[in-house]
């Protein structure tokens, strides 16, 4: 079979998985992979690891996330139409992922959120991004600006720091019965939280993670516990990506994350990257992202979390040694 016609085979197989066949799917990946991304091959080999032995998920060797920030990742040749670049801090170098077919994207990120929330067009959208908004190439901001797109309702938008302007629609939503969801940055909803504290028990409130140096790091609890107090709302829920990944995670509440159908997640341990840690233990989070068909799908994170029976995780926090990622959670304890 031909890269093109085996690629359109497992980019079908992708967009129909079920929990059953996930494996199998994610083995052609690999193998799809092994053969035609250069970075990745050189990887396996420095792992001593010969691809046609791998026969199960937990053998296969996870390229650590930092490669992004030092080479443009491919399978396959072809013309990126455009890269994600994540917003980093000063200093440091920002990973890219090379984007062959947005559509692609737009189609897994669509799916994802309404496999957990029902269809877009539903919801009235308010974007509270700055920072994000004021740069180029992010991910969250495209995948924000399409759902917008997709929503039956134009007061829909993003905003910078208008506050008192959002408050107002979010109040006339509340009102008028619409369901409404604000998808933030955290400090920019901590910032909303304590200039516009009110009750906003229909409102959808949804943090992104990323504190950019604007406020003190926080743990999620305390994050969420100052929010649920400020809008009087029983949840916050969280969003779960970053530049790297084309698919995302979403939690409801408590800190628990539900990954797409394209993701699966695996901890292992952080002095043996081949090594798994039992469900429910603490560990490097390893994530298996299908929709990355077209870079790497099999990604070694900075990520410290839990993963558990049933396919959710948690994340507890950052290796000491990395750097603090303008799109990441903030830093807890173990």
């Amino acid at each position: 079979m031909t890269f093109d016609a085996t690629r359109a085979t497992l980019q079908q197989q992708i967009t129909s998985l079920s929990s059953s066949n996930f494996e199998e799917v994610a083995l052609a990946v690999f193998q799809f992979q092994a053969r035609h991304n250069p970075i990745y091959q050189q990887f396996l080999k420095l792992m001593h690891m010969e691809p046609t032995r791998v026969d199960r998920l937990s053998a296969i060797p996870f390229l650590p996330i930092s490669t992004f920030k030092h080479h443009l990742l491919q399978t396959g040749a072809w013309e990126p139409l455009t890269q994600f670049e994540s917003s980093g801090t000063t200093g440091t170098i920002p990973s890219k992922h090379a984007i062959a077919d947005l559509s692609w994207y737009q189609q897994q990120a669509r799916s994802t959120f309404e496999q957990f929330y029902g269809p877009l067009k539903d919801y009235c959208i308010f974007g509270l991004l700055p920072s994000y908004l004021e740069r180029a190439a992010s991910s969250l901001v495209y995948m924000v600006d399409d759902f917008i797109s997709q929503s039956a309702y134009q007061q829909s938008g993003f905003f910078l720091y208008e506050h008192r302007q959002l408050v107002q629609l979010l109040q006339q939503n509340q009102q008028a019965g619409i369901p409404t969801l604000v998808i933030g940055v955290s400090f920019a909803l901590w910032d909303l939280a304590e200039a516009y504290p009110g009750e906003y028990r229909d409102i959808i409130f949804m943090e992104t993670g990323g504190m950019k140096g604007r406020r003190k790091e926080l743990t999620r609890q305390e994050l969420h516990a100052i929010l649920t107090k400020a809008f009087q709302v029983k949840h916050i829920h969280s969003e779960y990506g970053m530049t790297e990944l084309l698919s995302q995670a979403y939690s409801k509440g408590e800190g628990l994350f539900w990954p797409a159908s394209s993701m699966r997640l695996l901890a292992k341990e952080i002095n043996d990257p081949m090594a798994e840690v039992p469900f429910g233990k603490s560990g490097l989070l390893n994530i298996i992202d299908l929709a990355n068909l077209d870079t790497v799908s099999f990604i070694a994170t900075e990520d410290i979390g839990r993963v558990y029976p049933n396919g959710s995780f948690e994340v507890l926090g950052r290796l000491d040694a990395s750097a603090i990622r303008g799109c990441n959670l903030m830093v807890g304890e173990v």
